[in-house]
């Protein structure tokens, strides 16, 4: 139990129904579609698509999603994996001809095709209850009538206007400048885009006038792109993959995505008893550190598009793979050599879950990667297009390699864990290359330290990455020198490391428990 005579926040408890998100309007949004009949997937689009006004500089409808689907108590996992594919003209010996060693991220060349329009039309049409134009109505409004932007919103939008190109200024500047805390920001140009998905289904997205907006732009910043590009762009059903840690089940989607590090991180950790030590301790920090190092080295050199992958992910999940990469952990040293991927630890990303009276569970991620994507915006709707291309790698033969018609390794992944017989919970963090390692630092403080699903949340964060050990102002100084003194390079995290929402539901009472990340402007509703 929380000490509540301190600042913090309790779960929020309801029976009916709950959505949990990183803005208000649009968790409220998705209460209003759930009171209205619909399911956690008429819900969750509905969210999904405030958050597109709420959080232009984390998400879109020029982005990709991935969502893990449970449609009723007991029923089998569904994955959806709604990441895009890069145009048939990219190239990676073209790129490396021209003496690039990676795709930039604010070019043309990292636009991979949006796959979650694909996504969400088909999360509706085969799981959902209501019309899309129903499930649009609260996106719509917010569109047109304008949403006040939040104070983290604000913040990030400071930070990160001046990735912003061409006419992308025009729509996602006030005057110039990004917009204040409580200055309302409108899209209507996206509200006609969303009323032509309700009534066109994905054509009106993929196909005629909006796509062929997207592509004349593309090509204006010497992009590849061409309307069958767009045309060809298709969603897949994915099986899940798990892993144990604690009696605690995790559930993951496979590759491209980076769900199956957070996995092989548990594997490791396993072998250590992090319930033995204080939850904010520096030999727990230390651990899950050397821990992540080695998780995310396998994901950089190993994770790529499915079909370049073979049988790897089933190695690297392998117990005797956890086991040997455990026997690498110095207890008492931090290690030095791992290599990694260099990269920014972008922040920039939407995550929420639903759960309906029926215990149908959504858990879904949703992004344009970097602040504001690519940063370059089709010129008539002001869809800002993501740079998912940059996640390629341009190294010839690696398995990431960037390819015709390939999907990218994605750092966004949504999770489930399920405790037999006791819950199950959807959850997931962002925070872009942290969010595998917060997927296990969530895991951990449920199954070793039993925190609800809020305290979970709010505990400090650290992450180790291209060999540096960031630690939020949460963590305190005498752990610093603690970490310091056993090798990690050490900084302080100069924003948060990422956000989160999680929704437990309790077989015993009966109940939902929802908990959603201080770090960002947002809650959880029930109802």
């Amino acid at each position: 139990m929380r000490d509540f005579q301190r600042p913090g926040r309790s779960v929020v408890i309801s029976q009916n129904g709950m959505c949990a998100t990183s803005h208000p309007l649009a968790a409220q949004a998705a209460v209003r579609i759930l009171e209205a009949g619909g399911n956690a997937v008429d819900a969750g689009i509905a969210a999904a698509m405030v958050l597109n006004i709420a959080e232009p500089q984390s998400t879109g409808l020029g982005g990709d999603c991935f969502a893990l689907l449970q449609p009723a108590e007991g029923a089998a996992m569904v994955g959806l994996n709604a990441s895009g594919r890069a145009p048939a003209g990219l190239s990676a010996k073209r790129l490396r001809a021209a003496g690039r060693s990676e795709i930039s991220i604010n070019s043309a060349d990292a636009v991979t095709v949006p796959g979650a329009v694909d996504g969400f039309v088909t999360l509706s049409k085969d799981w959902g209850r209501l019309e899309l134009a129903q499930v649009f109505g609260p996106a719509i409004e917010a569109a047109e009538q304008g949403v006040p932007v939040a104070p983290r919103v604000a913040f990030d939008w400071q930070a990160q206007a001046a990735r912003l190109q061409g006419t992308a200024r025009d729509f996602y500047l006030v005057d110039g400048q990004p917009p204040s805390v409580g200055q309302v920001f409108r899209a209507p140009e996206q509200a006609r885009v969303l009323r032509a998905i309700a009534k066109h289904g994905r054509d009106g997205f993929y196909q005629g006038e909006i796509a062929q907006d997207m592509v004349d732009t593309l090509q204006s910043f010497g992009g590849t792109h061409t309307m069958e590009d767009f045309a060809a762009t298709q969603c897949d059903y994915v099986t899940p993959v798990t892993g144990s840690y604690r009696g605690h089940e995790l559930i993951e989607l496979p590759p491209n995505g980076q769900g199956g590090a957070a996995i092989l991180m548990a594997n490791i950790l396993s072998h250590f008893d992090l319930a033995s030590l204080d939850p904010q301790s520096a030999q727990r920090i230390h651990l899950e550190a050397e821990a992540a190092k080695l998780a995310y080295d396998a994901r950089d050199r190993f994770f790529a598009d499915p079909a370049a992958m073979g049988g790897r992910l089933d190695r690297l999940l392998s117990p005797q793979t956890a086991v040997a990469l455990a026997g690498l952990i110095d207890p008492q040293r931090a290690r030095q050599n791992v290599a990694q991927a260099t990269g920014a630890v972008h922040k920039d990303t939407v995550y929420l879950c639903v759960v309906d009276k029926d215990r149908m569970a959504l858990s879904l991620i949703y992004s344009v990667f970097h602040s504001f994507g690519s940063g370059i915006a089709a010129r008539k709707s002001g869809i800002l297009l993501q740079n998912r291309g940059a996640g390629f790698s341009l190294q010839s033969g690696h398995p990431n390699e960037a390819a015709p018609g390939k999907r990218p390794m994605h750092t966004i992944i949504p999770g489930m864990i399920r405790k037999p017989g006791a819950y199950l919970m959807p959850f997931g963090v962002m925070g872009g290359q942290y969010q595998a390692n917060g997927h296990m630092r969530f895991l951990s403080n449920i199954a070793d330290f039993g925190m609800d699903p809020q305290a979970a949340i709010d505990a400090p964060r650290s992450f180790a990455f291209d060999g540096v050990l960031e630690l939020e102002t949460g963590i305190s100084s005498e752990v610093g020198i603690s970490l310091a003194v056993i090798g990690h390079k050490l900084r302080m995290a100069s924003a948060p490391l990422g956000g989160a929402q999680a929704i437990m539901i309790d077989a015993k009472n009966g109940v939902l428990t929802g908990g959603s990340d201080p770090r960002k402007d947002g809650c959880a509703i029930g109802y």
